[in-house]
């Protein structure tokens, strides 16, 4: 059975990792929230497995030896490299927390980063210091519950303006940027075609690249904005014969990019 991860900040919990170093054999003591929630929450109990993640590829791999105290027994230390082709999502602000559905889906299939998005028919509307507290809640969140060792990056909101200028990027670094857009011609085959070009590259030069994926709000991404992020070098996609809403258009685009480089085996 898969063992439980369980996040902790190394700025603030007590867990001796990077400089203090970590090794197979050591006790340590879990964090105050880690020990609520693997032990209380979940009732793990002595003899039980789990990981310790700094949602950066540390993985921690260790045994319940004291629930009463909240002591582990650390059985082996190792990271886990991002992948070399990253997935991304640019997800508009959608009201009734479908947003966060998105992000929250995106981040169990595997998306690497998520950059919020205040498209021109968002109605919802960013908030610093709490709009992100709240997203990076839900990828947190997601990343344990998916058992992953990686959390997605959480870039700052950006505007139409700026997706543009990372469409631009993207042409010029080899990335990939898909527009999904329901009145588009080009068909999801293209972006497979895209994809195993980029894949040949990578295990060429051995390059990271990102393939972005934008997805827009509830009343879809408007026609200007599609026709910029086009012009600077973007694809527009039509995904399938059915309209989804803003909380599913891009997991199911993301899944489909998994399969096609090999994540899903």
């Amino acid at each position: 059975m898969t063992e439980p991860v369980f996040l902790f900040d190394p700025k603030t919990d007590n867990v001796p990792v990077n400089g203090d170093g970590l090794n197979a054999g050591w006790t340590i003591t879990l964090p105050a929230a880690v020990k609520r929630h693997a032990l209380g929450s979940m009732r793990l109990a002595e003899g039980d497995r789990l990981t310790l993640s700094d949602g950066c590829g540390l993985a921690v791999h260790a045994t319940v030896s004291d629930v009463q105290a909240g002591l582990v027994s650390v059985d082996s230390v190792g990271r886990t490299p991002q992948p070399v082709t990253r997935l991304a999502l640019i997800q508009a602000l959608a009201k009734n927390g479908h947003d966060e559905t998105a992000i929250d889906m995106a981040t169990q299939i595997g998306v690497d980063e998520v950059i919020p998005w205040q498209a021109n028919r968002s109605i919802a509307k960013w908030k610093a210091g709490r709009t992100d507290r709240k997203w990076m809640q839900v990828l947190e969140a997601a990343t344990e519950q998916s058992r992953r060792v990686w959390t997605p990056q959480l870039g700052e909101c950006v505007s139409s303006k700026q997706v543009t200028a990372i469409c631009r990027r993207a042409c010029v670094h080899g990335d990939l940027v898909i527009v999904l857009h329901q009145d588009a011609t080009a068909t999801w085959s293209s972006v497979e075609e895209s994809i195993a070009t980029m894949v040949d590259r990578c295990l060429a030069d051995g390059k990271p690249r990102t393939v972005s994926v934008v997805v827009g709000p509830e009343g879809g991404i408007a026609e200007e904005e599609v026709d910029m992020f086009v012009q600077a070098g973007a694809a527009s996609v039509v995904l399938g014969e059915n309209i989804l809403r803003a909380s599913c258009a891009g997991p199911v685009a993301l899944s489909l990019l998994a399969r096609a480089l090999g994540r899903f085996r």
